[in-house]
């Protein structure tokens, strides 16, 4: 059977054009087609580790075949073997027409990376012949074209501002390199900015104040950070400033420095197609950023994202023994990651171990470190340690009603969970002072009263509150219709509950609740439908199985 099947494949790919650019006939072995035919399933498969083993038994099939040399490219890029991409396109650049995008960007970045713009340019003007590339990749010609050209006159190319928010960050960027004194106008309109999240801009900024000795203006900044809400690499240049390692900034990246900006816009293209869950094509964009400018090792972390996201535990492990702890935040990034793998192989006991030993490693652990390590105790159910760690943030922060309010919410949820509920309350209601508006601390409140049978009249209006400062949101949703049931408002419960079913309709509470606001309307088939799906649901942690089961026998009444 496999041989009939491996000679109509020989068959049909002699046939093909895309197999060889010359008539010549080549005089394959089983073998030999064996292993192409392996690196097509295994490219199809995404598994480029072994489409590059099967390709490399047949390295002149490679180069006869662009359709061949297109995929071994492509899965040496994925697998962040990005030089030796390079260096086999080079080698083949002749004999090979190189008509897709990827080999000309890959080309390009070569020759910015050795200053020669001259032949970058080449490689730009070949990409934008291609008639068959999508929208953003012509973007991406457009948008290095327009860096090219500043390398090679010194000055900016007039071009459409048609690009939003990336014609201003590349703006930014080139004002710094030709060091006009305007990139810092353009980077604080980037942080300030109202319709999306640019705060990593604010280390380019520091960057820039470092680099011309506005140390005052970078301190001032700096305090200003939430820590609670700040990226990895805005807490390590916090973290910088407070120490007064100035010269981080210019080591890691310059924008003087032509690789360095290219490799920081193929981040920003990385981590638009990463936002999309396109991985697979964000990783490309990584690895060649990486390769631009491979001292900035803090993209690494979105591509360790990338690898967990999509499942690949070996690369993101291997990605992550980067992070040393020479840097303090990345290292406590890496040793969450691989508390996460850890807890998905084996099991979460081992995972805790892991993290807490490592924990242990860290002198003097910034209030962000804690913070986290509170929150992980917390979500392994070991409350009381969540909360003695938490008393430690509060001791280190003063006038951040952000960071307050949420850590108050966190706090008093770890009180709610072991029945203290006098201090649940006591932290909740200072989380609402302090945040009034936040209706996830609303929510909390008010169904930890309703779970009481507590003030369930305010509570319902806490809960309307919320609802009305959430879109969707099914346990909200769900809080607000179990209060009108408990209120004996059946109606207004089961339009609620039935919603909150819609957002999310596996989730055993909400089957739960909703079966009993269906029994109540003396829709008692269907409360016996929902009930028994709460049985044979997985998620059950939260919910009493003999209670359900004697609601399907006995109804609501001997409950």
């Amino acid at each position: 059977m496999i041989k009939k099947i491996l000679l109509i494949f020989f068959i049909l790919l002699y046939q093909n054009s895309l197999y060889s650019k010359t008539n010549e006939n080549i005089n394959f072995n089983q073998r030999y087609l064996s292993n192409y035919f392996s690196a097509m399933l295994s490219f199809n498969n995404k598994e480029n580790d072994r489409t590059i083993k099967f390709f490399n038994f047949n390295k002149r099939l490679i180069t006869r075949s662009e359709d061949s040399f297109k995929k071994y490219i492509l899965s040496l890029l994925s697998e962040g073997k990005t030089k030796k991409a390079i260096d086999y396109i080079l080698r083949n650049e002749k004999d090979s027409e190189l008509n897709f995008f990827e080999a000309n960007l890959l080309l390009y970045s070569d020759a910015i990376l050795k200053k020669d713009f001259i032949k970058a340019e080449k490689y730009v003007s070949r990409i934008k012949e291609f008639k068959d590339i999508g929208t953003f990749e012509n973007i991406i010609a457009q948008t290095i074209q327009s860096y090219n050209y500043l390398f090679l006159n010194g000055n900016m190319q007039k071009t459409e501002n048609n690009l939003g928010k990336l014609t201003l960050i590349n703006r930014a960027f080139q004002e710094c390199y030709i060091d006009s004194g305007k990139d810092n106008n353009y980077f604080l309109n980037l942080i300030n900015s109202e319709d999306g999240d640019y705060s990593r801009y604010i280390y380019f900024y520091l960057s820039s104040l470092i680099n011309n000795k506005d140390f005052k203006t970078a301190k001032s900044l700096s305090n200003t950070i939430n820590e609670l809400d700040s990226n990895l690499l805005i807490l390590q240049s916090k973290k910088w400033i407070e120490n007064e390692e100035y010269e981080n900034f210019t080591d890691y990246f310059s924008c003087k420095n032509e690789a360095d900006i290219i490799s920081e816009f193929l981040f920003i293209v990385a981590n638009l197609y990463s936002s999309q869950e396109e991985y697979e094509k964000s990783n490309y964009y990584l690895n060649i950023s990486n390769f631009l400018n491979n001292k900035f090792i803090f993209n690494y972390s979105l591509l360790a994202e990338n690898h967990l996201l999509n499942e690949e535990y070996k690369k993101a492990e291997k990605i992550l023994k980067i992070f040393n702890r020479k840097f303090e935040i990345y290292f406590w990034f890496k040793i969450k990651k691989i508390g996460q793998i850890i807890s998905k192989k084996k099991n979460n006991e081992e995972s805790l171990k892991y993290i807490e030993e490592n924990y242990k490693k860290i002198v003097n652990p910034n209030f962000k470190i804690v913070y986290d390590f509170a929150n992980i105790q917390k979500n392994f159910g070991n409350y009381k340690k969540s909360i003695e760690l938490y008393n430690l943030t509060l001791k280190s922060l003063k006038d951040n009603a952000a960071a307050l309010s949420d850590i108050y919410y966190k706090r008093g949820g770890s009180f709610e969970r072991i029945r203290d509920y006098q201090n649940s309350d006591k932290d909740l209601i200072r989380s609402l002072e302090l945040a009034p508006d936040d209706p996830y601390v609303l929510n909390y409140l008010a169904y930890s009263w309703l779970e009481r049978n507590f003030k369930i009249n305010i509570a319902i209006g806490m809960l309307e509150k919320a609802y009305g400062l959430t879109e969707n949101d099914p346990y909200i949703t769900d809080s607000l219709g179990w209060g009108y049931f408990l209120n004996k408002e059946y109606f207004m419960a089961e339009k609620y509950l039935k919603m909150a079913l819609q957002i999310k309709p596996d989730d055993a509470v909400i089957m739960d609740h909703y079966g009993d606001a269906l029994w109540m309307l003396g829709r008692k088939l269907q409360a016996n439908y929902f009930w028994k799906k709460v049985l044979n649901s997985d998620d059950v942690e939260d919910i009493n199985k003999s209670e359900v089961k004697n609601k399907i026998l006995n109804g609501l009444k001997n409950t």
